[in-house]
């Protein structure tokens, strides 16, 4: 039998399960993937955190939203999102579900070739935060010699806007904790410090001002400093601050939402494009074993991992 990770019931990692699972034979249009890495992201504990819209007939909940591995089937007159695709071919595939597991059977149009130079670990981190940070500076119209704002530049969607921003020629600055300036310059942006005086230090940065904000962490300091310096709102964006988004008239997006995951969906080939060429890397900080899930949550929901986490079967 394979296993898969699955939460019980709402709650902490306590809920998780580690469970035998059937994975079914690829239909047409489906791809069955031997899991080599499974990449982990906030929106995993997320998606079983006790809240007030929790829908227990959704339980047992499947966790994992992306994987690398290698293709061990695929269905009938069935080809993957890159084309092509054969058993043992090295790919990766993103927003899909129960990705903590041995093997999944998936969409094939959530499937990809896994470019040479990317590790499994690293193919199994790269789209969840990539079009994420894609998204954050699409609907805030990034360009070339403008200067924004990252707040929360040393995670993983920051370091990925960090990197997508320099492609495109901004100039960014980037708040973090002083531990993590060396991750923030690594990228290519200026660190500051968050705390008490934020708001002047960044104007000392960026006398000119900034064209716009870009938040990854939801404190109301983020916000604030943000909505102080940047003059049109419209060029404010959240991951985070849902609630101060609808208040005060920006904007905040998530995953779930419709034109944002139209959006994530049609940039991935561009992500991996850039990876596969060295453009866009991803820094994996520790792997665990696929039995260790609730352990690496644990250190994931630390808020301080230092790089990506995966899972390896």
């Amino acid at each position: 039998m394979d296993r898969g990770w699955v939460a019980t019931d709402f709650g902490g990692p306590d809920v998780l399960r580690l469970v035998d699972t059937e994975v079914p034979a690829p239909e047409h249009g489906q791809v069955t993937i031997s899991v080599r890495a499974a990449g982990m992201n906030p929106a995993d504990y997320k998606r079983f955190a006790k809240g007030p819209n929790n829908d227990a007939s959704a339980l047992p909940l499947p966790l994992g939203f992306e994987v690398s591995g290698v293709i061990e089937a695929l269905g009938p007159d069935t080809e993957i999102a890159s084309g092509g695709g054969a058993p043992g071919d090295p790919v990766l595939a993103f927003r899909i579900s129960g990705g903590y597991a041995d093997r999944v059977t998936v969409p094939a149009a959530d499937v990809f070739a896994r470019p040479e130079r990317l590790s499994d670990p690293e193919a199994a981190n790269l789209l969840l935060a990539g079009t994420t940070a894609a998204e954050m500076l699409h609907v805030t119209g990034v360009r070339e010699n403008e200067t924004i704002l990252v707040h929360g530049a040393s995670g993983a969607v920051g370091v990925s806007v960090l990197q997508q921003a320099g492609l495109l020629g901004a100039r960014t600055i980037g708040t973090a904790s002083a531990r993590n300036f060396d991750t923030v310059r690594r990228f290519g942006a200026i660190p500051v410090a968050y705390g008490e005086g934020l708001e002047q230090r960044l104007r000392e940065l960026a006398p000119g001002g900034y064209a716009a904000a870009l938040d990854t962490v939801g404190t109301d300091e983020a916000v604030d400093t943000s909505l102080a310096l940047v003059a049109d709102r419209r060029r404010i964006v959240t991951i985070a601050a849902f609630s101060r988004g609808q208040q005060e008239g920006f904007r905040a997006i998530g995953g779930a939402m419709p034109d944002s995951a139209a959006y994530r969906a049609q940039i991935r080939p561009h992500l991996i494009e850039l990876a596969g060429s060295g453009r866009l890397v991803v820094p994996v900080a520790r792997t665990f074993p696929l039995e260790e899930a609730p352990q690496a949550l644990a250190v994931l929901q630390s808020g301080h991992p230092g790089g990506k986490l995966a899972l390896i079967p």
